[in-house]
């Protein structure tokens, strides 16, 4: 592996490690494409290299800064984490019947799917799952 290849690499790591303390993103939103690129990943080796770097527990120091504030619903965590590691083996095993080009299209319309909804669509906060950080009051307001 070239010094080229490792400082690019270091680059993703430290932005997606950035932006998911920042705002929850990394894996599939940052390095993927990344990988894709700037590193001529395929696809599907963006991803599974993806997902082999969320195996680890990489994300554990942001996490513990959100938990000692109170951001981290732990029995949430635990019901996606038993859904993610469901879907995650039936998407895996989905995603090597189909193209890389398929798997590419795919991936880039989730993406501008979710950027549209995120930008022009009202979202609607669900109210059994707190702000520790929120008054009673600004939560009535939010949710009007």
């Amino acid at each position: 592996m070239s010094l080229q290849t490792i400082i690019i690499l270091l680059l993703i790591g430290l932005a997606a490690g950035a932006l998911s303390g920042l705002v929850g993103v990394g894996g599939g939103i940052i390095i993927v494409p990344a990988l894709v690129y700037f590193l001529h990943f395929s696809q599907k080796s963006a991803q599974g290299t993806s997902l082999g770097i969320l195996l680890l527990p990489v994300g554990i120091l942001a996490v513990m800064e959100y938990y000692k504030q109170g951001y981290v619903d732990i029995k949430v965590v635990l019901i996606v984490s038993i859904a993610f590691i469901i879907g995650g083996y039936l998407g895996g095993k989905l995603t090597m019947v189909i193209s890389n080009e398929k798997v590419k299209k795919i991936f880039a319309v989730f993406m501008l799917l979710m950027a549209i909804k995120m930008l022009f669509f009202e979202k609607r906060k669900i109210t059994d799952i707190k702000d520790p950080h929120t008054s009673s009051e600004q939560a009535t307001e939010n949710n009007k």
